[in-house]
């Protein structure tokens, strides 16, 4: 991998887009190799995901402009399409990906960060939808994931506008859960991903599907899904373990409990 390092630690693997010198943009190669690092994860050992960008300055700063100057409306669609293939990917992957947005995180940057299930970020992040500015609309989900995570009205203000927004102001309205000093936000993003990973893995992975499944349906259906996810963690080693742990310390606490006595 030339754009991409990935590393495992215990359950958690961290993906790093590793192209500083272009503020992490994403170009094709960087989006082959991330849809071939996501491929290659090891889904019996890691349980959390966390995506990065190298250096402090850029998380993803978008698409290659670059690259996208030249584009005919075929070749513009096509490389939409391949974008949106590999965010998919991102969105619904089994396990809990966690953002950790270090800096500019500005039209594609915003983009890949959305497919993400939780968004952390730095104190000097930088959220934005520029692409109107450049004569295109968004074209990596922008339009739609960003009106699902923070409203309509307000994706609409960001992208009609092409205002950038500060980690203050992504925090306020929702698009980020929370803001850390550059030095802590992968400590923080570490510490979040290790605690999702204690977790049973069949309950998490069923938990981010009901939730991303039952987005796209009304709520009657919804909660056939659920039931269903619900149902499929019954029999499992993780359900045996985790209710007869419950047990068995309850159990403990009521024997410890001395009665009270009147004299």
């Amino acid at each position: 991998m030339e754009f991409i390092t990935y590393e495992q630690e215990e359950f958690v693997g961290i993906i790093t887009i590793n192209r500083p010198k272009a503020l992490n943009a994403l170009n094709s190669s960087v989006l082959d190799e991330l849809n071939a690092t996501l491929d290659q994860v090891d889904l019996n050992t890691t349980r959390c995901l966390i995506l990065t960008g190298a250096g402090e300055k850029s998380f993803v700063a978008g698409a290659d402009i670059g690259e996208m100057s030249t584009l005919t409306k075929a070749e513009g669609e096509a490389f939409g399409k391949k974008g949106n293939d590999v965010f998919r990917k991102l969105e619904t992957f089994p396990i809990p990906v966690i953002a950790a947005v270090n800096g500019f995180a500005l039209g594609g940057g915003c983009e890949i960060s959305l497919s993400c299930d939780i968004r952390i970020c730095s104190d000097n992040a930088m959220f934005g939808q520029p692409e109107v500015g450049l004569g295109i609309t968004p074209g990596f989900g922008g339009t739609q994931r960003l009106a699902r995570a923070i409203g309509v009205g307000m994706a609409k203000q960001l992208i009609y506008t092409a205002r950038n927004i500060k980690a203050d102001e992504a925090l306020r309205i929702g698009l980020v859960n929370a803001v850390y000093t550059q030095e802590e936000l992968m400590a923080q993003a570490k510490k979040m991903a290790v605690t999702i990973a204690k977790n049973a893995p069949i309950a998490v992975r069923n938990c981010k599907k009901a939730i991303n499944d039952g987005l796209q349906v009304d709520m009657d259906q919804a909660i056939v899904i659920e039931e269903k996810l619900f149902g499929d963690c019954f029999e499992t080693e993780d359900q045996k373990a985790g209710m007869g742990n419950f047990l068995e310390k309850d159990k403990e606490k009521k024997l410890k409990v001395v009665p009270f006595q009147n004299k």
